[in-house]
């Protein structure tokens, strides 16, 4: 149960700097704000239906 917490609690932590990440580099860009906003919120989005993803496979994988 500690081990589903924590890769959790990781996934999450990830996507959050995946999401920074794509609002920082969106301002950069010259987008507005509301449109860098946006842009982090598709990358975090993304970032955990991923993470999602790759969690199904594994555990169809390891099960």
């Amino acid at each position: 149960m500690a081990v589903i917490l924590l890769s959790t609690a990781l996934m999450i932590v990830v996507a959050l700097l995946v999401a920074a990440s794509a609002g920082k580099l969106a301002r950069m860009d010259g987008a507005t704000y509301p449109a860098a906003l946006t842009r982090a919120a598709a990358a975090f989005a993304a970032a955990l239906a991923l993470a999602t993803a790759m969690a199904a496979a594994l555990t169809e994988i390891l099960t």
